[in-house]
């Protein structure tokens, strides 16, 4: 597996990571936890690592599932977690804090669940109107003078957001939807990071599974999955969408590969320091995942599938309206 560095910071991971999420949340039902061991400790093997998880995943037994899959890898994997909520006491959302004080809490929480004494990279990961930046960055700037923390990121985070936090913490990375389907960093975000030289995780670069091609318009999803609360995946909305995929995946038959492989490789030919973080629960998934970080698209090939992007008007939004209301603040 190749790797790339976030930025102009020492961080080098895969340039491929894994995305635990779905692993206990959002995309019921959910798999078995020792064979979410099995595929992280799999994911090892073959040279990822850089693994992403948070507090919110469950809440809480994500980090633990990664815990204890990753504690034999240890010295050889990078682990980023993410603070920000507040929950009640059966784990029920309870909304945003990213106050420092329970920022410092939330981090010794983590580190016991995670079986590590340092995150690798900590992640806001929504932005709290109630609290400023700036507050925010100088808690994770103490925790990691501290030792406790390596690397600080923000999720979501709009352009202005970014600058200020940058300019009391140095930020490694941002981490934000970005695929065929969701171009939005392109126009504001993509070029700030480049002038500060942090890096970017692309989350959700296979569209929440949408850009496999293994979503049609029919499809079913468990009742408790996340999907069925997305508006882009609304019948009318879905069945306009598969337009991108079908005529993405031309390009792919031609190449050779599959869907996943396409949208994974064009997300990492578009910066060096773009790292995309697929989620999967399948062992196969995970091995095709891997190989988009061999696919070399050329430069005609990046144009067809940039013309094939600019003539689909993708129909819905990516969340709920009241989850879109915490993005890029």
């Amino acid at each position: 597996m190749q790797t790339r560095r976030l930025g102009n910071s020492n961080l080098e991971v895969s340039a491929l990571g894994l995305g635990c999420m779905g692993m206990t949340f959002a995309y019921t039902p959910f798999p078995d936890r020792q064979d979410m061991i099995a595929l992280i400790r799999a994911a090892v093997e073959r040279g990822v690592t850089f693994f992403d998880t948070a507090e919110r995943y469950g809440p809480f037994n994500n980090e633990e599932l990664l815990g204890e899959a990753l504690a034999p890898a240890r010295d050889r994997v990078v682990i980023a977690t993410k603070f920000g909520f507040d929950f009640g006491p059966k784990g029920e959302l309870l909304g945003l804090n990213s106050r420092p004080g329970h920022v410092k809490e939330v981090a010794e929480a983590s580190l016991k669940r995670l079986k590590t004494d340092v995150i690798d990279l900590f992640y806001q990961h929504r932005v709290d109107p109630a609290v400023p930046i700036e507050e925010v960055a100088g808690a994770v700037k103490e925790l990691i003078e501290e030792g406790k923390v390596r690397h600080f990121g923000l999720s979501e985070a709009g352009a202005n957001t970014v600058r200020r936090a940058h300019a009391v913490q140095p930020v490694t990375a941002l981490q934000t939807e970005y695929s065929l389907w969701s171009r939005g960093p392109e126009k504001e975000m993509l070029p700030t990071l480049a002038e500060l030289g942090i890096g970017f995780v692309a989350y959700a670069p296979l569209g929440r599974g949408f850009l496999t091609g293994k979503v049609a318009e029919n499809t079913k999803f468990d009742g408790s999955d996340f999907r069925n609360k997305v508006p882009r995946f609304a019948a009318e909305a879905r069945k306009a969408n598969l337009a991108l995929v079908d005529q993405i995946g031309e390009i792919a038959k031609r190449k050779g590969a599959t869907q996943a492989q396409l949208a994974l490789g064009w997300l990492l030919a578009q910066k060096p320091w773009i790292v995309p973080i697929p989620g999967t629960t399948k062992l196969a998934r995970l091995e095709e995942n891997i190989k988009a970080a061999d696919l070399e698209l050329t430069p005609d090939e990046l144009d067809e599938v940039d013309g094939i992007v600019s003539r689909v008007t993708i129909q819905g939004t990516r969340y709920p309206q009241e989850m879109e209301q915490q993005l890029g603040r």
